[in-house]
């Protein structure tokens, strides 16, 4: 191993011993270094060594280069730092922000050299200070590992789309494989918000609005992460996503939810993964619920997450989660004593965009004046040397092979999944007269247009790698259909107009630039055979902090569209958004919708192959999309009647004063061929409470063309001693079917399928028939039986 140092003054007796290290410099193997020693002793023996000074330390972040810490390498003036004491972990060091210029640097690629770079930094660790602890290298992995040129992932409302566990998990082992190459010991994923509000910004990070399909599809995220030994951390941690009103931003807090619609939505994904992944980490949230912030709340870091839940990695805070406890909730009269409950409620590690010190010393300050114990103190640190002696930080605290990076990440191998779950995130969402797949040899002139065919912005993201090779939707359909057909290019507008968002309120007219841009792509639509409209949302438009008030195309996008359907041409929509938008007209005239969502780089060259028939859309929605904003919340799953119409006629029928119905529902999706569901057997039809239950049923690709088809069950619990909801999914799975082929799945209900909170807010298997539904939406049910559990004598 190569390692980089300046003027760094090392001992130069040896601390590295066959079979262990001696962190603390003394000569003999303590048992904290003795891998032979149980968990529980070396935590225990570790603590006992420390002072309060390293204790605090391991109590915080250290922001990573160009965000808090200045240098790229250690240097002589680390030794005047507080973290010369150690610290917890360092977050996101040298990992490259694509749009963030400042985070550059020669250190991150190629691969090797980031090894090499993160192993000099964990040197001056474990040599350097006095009980030499390591660093948890933490950073950011929701679109795949944010590093530079590391494997792109979609945005997570595509990975979602693809209801395809098996190819998650593919992504989390590729994830967790590249962090573990490149240094990285914990990466914040996978994101386990519901996303109730389809205005909220964040939707594109969410995997959708089920709690059930969030939950296995982060299951599949933790285990793929932690199965190459690094650490997944949930974020975040809790009730989140649904602020009111959608506002975000400055707002960030007051999430209006009942407590029973708390358990069986938001906390779910997190209850199930916890306990069926045990992941190491936990972000909490800066929101807070009912007047109390998520991060100094017992209740939910301790009461909840560790004495219930069984979480027993560390807990870490979102930005400003700490500080908002005084600054914006208020509930703290300073700054300080926000410190003091965030740490009393569980927090183990304070990280933020901020020093080290602003919070290492406040804390420091109220243990000596005794308003900490140092009995919380050890304990919250324990929590934290846990998780560092369980990634085996203490036994090989350096990347063994730095060389091998370069041969481990972003591999031709993982270029082609790339790919592959880019493909399986599309959603076909209309297809009238069967015009896609198109036919290149009936094309001569093609016509690509709207703000995003150029556009690659979208395929980055702040949560995902930099730098990679990027192709357009106007590139990737071009080198597709290459000589054989002319492809043209007009832009006809941009995302939004100068006065957006306020143009979403009072409308202003276009100017005679924005009207001769339209009428410039109209004129080479009437010379075009096909027309392909690429529009939505870009970068900037979706995010964190960037929520809407409308979810119509933004911008002049809207009258574009309209113009070109006007020129009488058959219109191709693809759809680029982060979000559900709601595109009544265009889904009403526009004769072939194809969403993509955020994709990443491959974004041209999978939108082509699928547009040109060389691969079969199966993805599906798994957030609803409404048809306006003022339905909201319109969601699945849902309870009964709140979805329901408005009497016309009879004593109560006044007239319909609204618009009903979801726009596409979740679980919707279309195809290129066509399937048949047959042969339903729900075993046995009648049960006690704690038994299983067995479902199977055949599904057959009757179409010409092979495909996938996503499988849906759902549960209806027809009585029950409270509201439940319409009906809930409970099993999905996504099958590849070529023409005339059948395949039998099987499905197993287990009785927490079943359980709901009952009167007393305890979870129960009430006796009752329960109908079983399955089909290919949670409203296109193809087969339907029922089953019944016993009651109790």
């Amino acid at each position: 191993m190569s390692f980089f140092f300046i003027g760094m003054d090392v001992d130069k007796k040896s601390i590295y011993h066959k079979g262990w290290i001696d962190f603390n410099k003394n000569g003999v193997k303590d048992v904290f270094e003795d891998s032979e020693a149980s968990l529980e002793s070396r935590v225990a023996n570790l603590i006992s060594l420390m002072n309060v000074n390293e204790k605090t330390c391991q109590l915080t972040t250290l922001y990573g280069f160009a965000r808090v810490l200045e240098d790229e390498l250690p240097t002589v003036e680390w030794k005047n730092r507080v973290w010369k004491d150690g610290i917890a972990n360092i977050d996101e060091h040298l990992n490259t922000i694509w749009n963030q210029e400042k985070t550059h640097t020669k250190y991150a690629y190629p691969y090797s050299t980031h090894a090499e770079t993160i192993n000099s930094v964990q040197k001056w660790f474990v040599e350097e200070t006095r009980l030499g602890i390591p660093v948890d290298f933490t950073n950011e992995g929701v679109h795949g590992l944010c590093h530079e040129k590391a494997t792109p992932l979609p945005a997570p409302i595509g990975i979602g789309s693809t209801w395809n566990k098996e190819l998650v998990r593919k992504a989390g082992e590729i994830v967790g494989r590249e962090a573990k190459a490149l240094g990285y010991t914990n990466i914040y994923a996978p994101i386990l918000d519901v996303a109730r509000d389809q205005r909220w910004g964040r939707v594109l990070e969410c995997y959708g609005e089920d709690p059930y399909h969030i939950a296995e599809l982060g299951k599949q995220m933790t285990l793929g992460i932690q199965s190459q030994g690094v650490a997944s951390t949930l974020k975040h941690f809790a009730v989140y996503s649904i602020p009111k009103g959608a506002r975000d931003g400055e707002a960030r807090t007051d999430s209006h939810v009942a407590p029973r619609e708390m358990f069986q939505l938001h906390l779910y994904p997190f209850q199930r993964v916890i306990k069926e992944a045990a992941p190491m980490g936990i972000m909490s949230s800066y929101n807070d619920y009912d007047g109390v912030p998520i991060t100094a709340s017992r209740y939910f870091l301790t009461d909840l997450l560790r004495e219930k839940y069984g979480f027993n990695g560390y807990v870490v805070s979102d930005s400003e989660a700490v500080e908002y406890v005084s600054e914006k909730h208020r509930v703290a009269a300073d700054y300080k004593e926000a410190v003091r409950q965030v740490i009393e409620a569980g927090l183990n590690v304070r990280t933020t965009f901020r020093t080290p010190e602003s919070f290492i010393e406040p804390l420091r300050e109220l243990i000596s004046e005794g308003k900490i114990s140092m009995k919380t103190i050890d304990s919250r640190v324990a929590d934290v040397l846990r998780v560092k002696f369980r990634l085996g930080l203490f036994d090989s605290p350096y990347v063994e092979y730095p060389k091998a990076a370069d041969k481990l990440v972003h591999t031709a191998e993982n270029e082609a999944f790339s790919k592959q779950i880019n493909r399986e995130s599309l959603v076909l969402l209309k297809n009238e007269n069967n015009l896609l797949p198109l036919d290149i040899n009936k094309l001569d002139n093609i016509l690509i247009t709207g703000p995003l065919a150029k556009e690659l912005n979208f395929t980055f993201s702040r949560y995902g790698p930099a730098f990679n090779p990027s192709v357009s939707v106007y590139e990737g359909i071009k080198n597709y259909v290459g000589r054989d057909v002319k492809v043209a290019y007009e832009k006809g507008c941009d995302v939004v107009d100068p006065d957006w968002p306020g143009s979403e309120i009072i409308p202003t007219e276009l100017s005679a630039k924005e009207q001769a841009d339209i009428e410039a792509a109209v004129e080479k639509a009437k010379q075009s055979d096909i027309i392909i409209a690429v529009v939505g949302e870009d970068e900037l438009r979706v995010g964190e902090t960037k929520s809407r008030t409308s979810l119509n195309l933004p911008g002049r996008q809207f009258q574009l569209v309209q113009a070109l359907y006007a020129t009488g041409k058959p219109v191709v929509l693809v759809l680029i958004n982060g979000q559900p938008l709601t595109i009544n007209w265009e889904n009403k005239f526009i004769p072939a919708i194809l969403e993509a969502w955020f994709p990443s780089t491959a974004a041209g060259e999978v939108i082509a192959e699928t547009l040109f028939g060389d691969y079969n859309p199966g993805g599906k929605l798994s957030i609803t999309f409404p048809k306006t904003v003022g339905q909201i919340q319109l969601n699945f799953p849902y309870k009964p009647g709140s979805h329901a119409g408005q009497p016309g006629e009879g004593p109560n029928g006044y007239g319909n004063t609204r618009v009903l119905g979801p726009l596409y529902p979740f679980g919707y999706g279309l195809s290129y061929t066509t399937f048949e569901y047959s042969d339903l057997v729900v075993t046995p039809d009648l049960l006690n409470a704690q038994a299983d239950v067995n479902v199977s049923f055949k599904v057959k690709n009757t179409g010409k063309m092979a495909g996938d088809e996503v499988v849906q069950m759902y549960i209806k619990d027809v009585v029950s001693s409270v509201t439940t909801y319409e009906s809930i999914l409970r099993g999905f799975d996504r099958l590849h079917l070529k023409p005339n082929e059948t395949k039998t799945i099987n499905f197993t209900l287990h009785p927490d399928d079943l359980a709901i909170l009952d009167k007393d807010m305890n979870w129960t298997v009430e006796p009752g028939t329960f109908d079983v539904m399955i089909g290919s939406s949670s409203i296109d049910i193809k087969l339907k039986d029922s089953f019944e559990v016993k009651a109790v004598n």
